[in-house]
């Protein structure tokens, strides 16, 4: 089963790695999709997030990063996803 892995990874940490890498062990085949909010201030643009993310997932086979835009929902049921993957932040 496909999952996904939304956030804006501005910019990637160990904690959005670690997610990762767990989910492709569950599920073989992960999206990373690197979010995009124009109400947002991103301290990097999205290609240096796309290519940042991209790089530090390099050694994990199944995992896809692309840009997402607009609702969750849609680009899941484009993309095939069964699977919403999140992380905890404790604000």
């Amino acid at each position: 089963m496909k999952a996904i892995c939304p956030g804006s990874f501005d910019p990637v940490t160990y904690g959005h790695l670690d997610i990762i890498e767990r989910a492709v062990a569950l599920f073989g085949e992960v999206i990373v999709g690197v979010g995009r909010n124009s109400a947002k201030n991103y301290l990097f643009e999205t290609d240096e997030r796309l290519r940042l993310i991209e790089d530090a997932c390099a050694h994990l086979p199944g995992v896809q990063v692309l840009p997402l835009s607009g609702m969750l929902v849609d680009f899941c049921a484009e993309h095939g996803v069964g699977v919403i993957v999140m992380g905890l932040r404790f604000a």
